[in-house]
């Protein structure tokens, strides 16, 4: 029997293995997680206790048009009710506390800005349809500030699009057409991201624990701890792998792949040399090439020679251009969220993001719908923040974010909040853990067209990439949908089912969302 052999272990891999299993006819003891690390989930992690504090990285957004993760969820049984699946949790859980922000923005004296309109000119109008219907070739190597005057990324519409899908201005072009595009249906909900969908839990919990269940209960295996290095092919001209190089304990060792055998091989990642804080630590930033994890170093050393493999460079030299901070805070007290819902005036997980346009971090915080984590015990509240420039003095604490520990963190936030007069009591019961991700918007960074691989390359028997750094048509990176996306067209073509993934919502075609699009546009 062929055998398939997973590089990595996150959403992209977990998503391929059970689509091997679904679609592809695989048995589950002939599929093979090689992971570097000592758990599995890639981004979507989660950690911790209520009495040394959770931590989770961050969460990708969800929303109604997702259609690969929906389709695979659906074969997957949640963790609580295995009657029903991931999906049909999901869905349940929009429909019990969806989001219907009131103080999305909140300005320098902590009063809520009206988002009804988005802040735009009329050349800002003409700017972002331009952009939109720019053909992406005409893009390759621009920033978003190539296309766009400066008092654009000072509208309520940047302030908002920014802070939910963490551009920056200096991003690609390329990426930030195909958001407008890909997202043009959410633009009458934006300002109360009415449109976004949230998992139960956090996304460790709602979606890589009940996959990692169901792929343990199939026979699946998976080695931690496995550092893949390399992999030999076989001589001729077509790209056939037969055999994969890692290091396990130390020792070298190698696997034999037969013909028919598959590889799928996750390529770089977005939060490789993550590092932690706490209360009273700042993150220590790791970033030296020495210090390169294996998903960056294993790409590079693939694409060596070689420009099907696309260009690793591109998207792992400028960690100055993809580096920002989030932080989780565990609160044992409720007065913070007593403050929060009066400010908001929602009820705690229903206010979604907020968002400090006068901040220099350009700070955003969420107070989700509790439990955020499964065993997260009552009495015991979880919230989360991210600041797009860390590397900026705080307007409070007086210095760079990515030098602060978590309490200097809180304190800049509360001050922000005006909960002055609440802060050593909010401090006191809260535990603060910081995450610094220097590659966490390297997927963002300018590129061209050839700079990501092709799922499947040319000329491919066995061999896929998939993740983030793949490329599929007109889907968007930074998404839990991309990475299965990825994972759908690469069993697919590889194994030649003929079940193409479901197609790329493209709301830009249909008439009545663009013409919400443009009269929300043109609201003052």
């Amino acid at each position: 029997m062929a055998k398939a052999y997973l590089v990595g272990s996150g959403i992209a891999a977990l998503s391929a293995a059970a689509l091997l299993i679904r679609d592809g006819g695989f048995a589950g003891c002939d599929i093979h997680l090689l992971e570097e690390q000592e758990v599995i989930g890639g981004s979507l992690d989660a950690g911790g206790t209520a009495e040394t504090g959770y931590s989770m990285r961050g969460g990708r957004m969800f929303e109604g048009q997702f259609r690969c993760t929906y389709d695979l969820l659906s074969s997957i049984p949640s963790v609580d009710d295995p009657s029903i699946s991931v999906t049909e949790d999901t869905f349940a859980a929009h429909e019990a506390f969806p989001w219907d922000d009131a103080a999305r923005l909140v300005d320098s004296d902590g009063k809520i800005i009206d988002v009804r309109s988005m802040g735009f000119s009329e050349r800002d109008r003409l700017e972002l349809v331009a952009c939109m219907a720019t053909p992406e070739r005409l893009l390759n190597r621009k920033r978003i500030s190539d296309c766009f005057g400066e008092e654009f990324f000072t509208t309520n519409f940047w302030y908002m699009w920014c802070t939910t899908f963490a551009f920056e201005p200096w991003h690609s072009a390329i990426e930030f057409r195909r958001y407008l595009n890909r997202f043009v249906h959410l633009f009458p909900t934006f300002g109360t991201m009415s449109g976004i969908y949230r998992t139960r839990y956090n996304q460790y919990d709602s979606i890589v624990r009940p996959l990692q269940k169901w792929l343990n209960d199939q026979g699946v295996t998976t080695r931690t701890g496995c550092l893949v290095t390399d992999l030999a092919f076989a001589p001729g001209d077509a790209t056939t792998v037969e055999r994969i190089l890692y290091t396990h304990g130390g020792l070298r060792e190698d696997i034999h792949v037969a013909p028919d055998d598959l590889v799928l091989v996750t390529n770089g990642s977005m939060t490789a040399n993550s590092s932690l804080g706490s209360d009273t630590a700042a993150p220590i930033p790791v970033i030296a090439a020495s210090e390169q994890p294996g998903s960056w170093r294993l790409w590079q050393w693939l694409a060596r020679g070689r420009d099907d493999f696309g260009n690793p460079h591109v998207f792992d030299r400028s960690v100055k251009d993809s580096t920002w901070e989030s932080f989780t805070v565990t609160c044992k007290d409720p007065l913070f969220v007593e403050l929060m819902e009066a400010l908001s005036g929602r009820e705690a997980g229903e206010g979604g993001l907020m968002t400090f346009p006068s901040s220099s971090w350009l700070l955003t915080i969420v107070l989700n719908h509790q439990p955020v984590y499964r065993e997260q015990p009552d009495g015991v509240t979880v919230w989360w923040g991210y600041g797009l420039f860390p590397d900026r003095s705080g307007d409070y604490v007086g210095k760079p974010m990515t030098d602060c520990t978590g309490q200097e963190i809180l304190r800049e936030v509360l001050h922000h909040l005006k909960f002055e007069a609440n802060l050593d009591r909010i401090a006191e019961t809260s535990t603060v853990i910081p995450c610094l991700m220097p590659y966490i918007t390297s997927q963002f960074l300018v590129r061209e067209h050839g700079d990501r691989p092709q799922v499947v390359p040319k000329g491919s028997t066995n061999l896929a990439f998939i993740g983030q750094f793949a490329e599929v048509p007109d889907d968007v990176v930074f998404t839990v949908e991309y990475s299965v996306r990825t994972a759908w067209t690469a069993v697919n073509t590889l194994l030649k089912l003929g079940k193409e993934p479901p197609s790329v919502y493209k709301g830009q075609r249909d008439p009545r969302v663009l013409m919400n699009a443009l009269t929300t546009m043109h609201q003052r």
